[in-house]
């Protein structure tokens, strides 16, 4: 299994870098910014490379020339490389890429996630891990309100919002916490060479980031990376289904596996994918003492969580659901399943691969009318056209406009894109917002 020989368990982990020694940072992301001012807190020599300036936050500019972090923007050349011990990536730049502006000669930096950088600096606390290609966010989100009703202390970061940096560099003399729960992403694991979570959840995998991964072999082993140093006594919750996988991987970790339940009926989360989910969760958490009661009350209370399957408004007694963060082909097929009225669906952007075509019965089944909108106009309509009507629109407002004119009592209008936001906008929340506006202030 990839990465397993690079573990170490059970043993102090070697430094990442050394004091003085060159770590360049590719990216001012969250998680750029976070690994600059840990690396600069460990002594390193910090460069910071952006392709475009306009994306350094102010703050960090300011204080990395009070600290003598270097920022150097542009194209990236094999120059702003040389002579690096550590090369730290933004989760959305391919290792690949990197390692083609490696020079040639000398020794070669290691690559290595801030996730990993971070968890080099912990303390001991145990980590609850979880990936897939959908529900990531809210199970991850689960797991930290079921340990919190607990009355455990819980840090909550990784591809969810908050660099595990950021905990390590505020945890300095403050309390440790009980249990870290991360969301990881294929890009974060990808470049993880230790990472030991006590726990770590797969949800699912299904054809996604091919713009990216080289190829679906590739992104699965990004995404098996998450099991890679656990050992006997830790825990992987698995997915009814994947014995394949955990014969072709080798996990050594006890397997729990899980399926949708009701075990948790006053949810207010919809869609048999969030059953599923909260019982992944629950089987996470109870390998940390949390109890069936505390976790009950804790999915009681939690709510959908923005942009996904989230409610907006009703008008007209037609529905109106926000699910921008809906990516890939598989969260539109989840999306799908969560609706027993008959679905107005928006969908377009920047494809990302998958099985549009076999998705077709279902959009046949649940679908009055697909409304398309902004890029990857072709994908949809070689896979749909003839079988659902179909339009298209140039922007996402017009089309909402479209499908509110489609649309008859009783029904959703349902944005499930199936594709990322970067054809028209910077991310799925402003997406999301996007729709939003329009639902609420051009169709008021």
């Amino acid at each position: 299994m990839t990465g397993v020989d690079l573990c170490v368990q059970n043993v102090a982990l070697p430094p990442a870098i050394k004091a003085g020694a060159l770590a360049v940072v590719v990216g001012a992301g969250v998680s750029g910014v976070g690994a600059a001012r840990l690396l600069h807190q460990m002594g390193a020599r910090v460069r910071v490379l952006d392709r475009v300036a306009s994306r350094i936050p102010d703050d960090f500019a300011a204080w990395a020339t009070s600290v003598g972090v270097e920022i150097v923007c542009g194209e990236h050349t094999p120059l702003q490389f040389a002579g690096a011990a550590l090369v730290v990536p933004s989760p959305g730049v391919a290792a690949s890429v990197i390692r083609n502006m490696l020079p040639h000669e000398g020794a070669l930096p290691e690559i290595m996630a801030e996730t990993e950088l971070a968890w080099r600096q912990l303390s001991g606390e145990p980590v609850l891990a979880v990936t897939g290609t959908s529900g990531k966010t809210t199970t991850t989100s689960l797991c930290a309100a079921m340990l919190e009703a607990q009355g455990l202390r819980v840090f909550t970061g990784g591809n969810i919002g908050t660099p595990l940096s950021e905990y390590v560099l505020s945890g300095v003399g403050g309390a440790k916490a009980d249990v870290i729960v991360l969301e990881l992403s294929s890009f974060q694991l990808q470049t993880c060479s230790t990472l030991h979570p006590r726990v770590a959840v797969l949800l699912n995998i299904s054809e996604n980031h091919l713009d990216y991964h080289a190829d679906m072999a590739e992104y699965t082993s990004a995404k098996m990376q998450i099991f890679a140093c656990q050992t006997a006594n830790d825990t992987a919750v698995l997915h009814e289904g994947m014995d394949s996988l955990v014969s072709d991987y080798g996990l050594r970790a006890r397997k729990i596996w899980y399926t949708q339940s009701e075990r948790f009926p006053e949810m207010k989360l919809v869609g048999p994918h969030n059953r599923a989910n909260a019982e992944a969760a629950w089987l996470a958490c109870r390998e940390f003492g949390v109890t069936e009661e505390a976790a009950t009350r804790a999915v009681a209370a939690f709510l959908p969580l923005e942009h996904r399957l989230e409610r907006v408004t009703e008008k007209g007694g037609v529905l109106y659901i926000n699910d921008s963060k809906c990516t890939t082909v598989e969260a539109l097929r989840v999306a799908l399943e969560s609706f027993d009225r008959p679905i107005v669906l928006l969908a377009g952007g920047k494809f990302k691969g998958g099985d549009l075509l076999g998705l077709l019965p279902l959009v046949r089944a649940k679908t009055r009318c697909v409304a398309l909108y902004g890029a990857s106009r072709e994908h949809f309509e070689a896979a749909w056209q003839g079988a659902v009507p179909l339009s298209w629109d140039e922007t996402l407002e017009s089309a909402v406009c479209r499908a509110a004119g489609l649309a008859h009592s009783g029904d959703v209008v349902l944005l499930a894109p199936a594709t990322s936001s970067y054809d028209q906008y910077p991310n799925y929340l402003r997406r999301g917002e996007d729709f939003k506006r329009v639902v609420r202030e051009v169709l008021a």
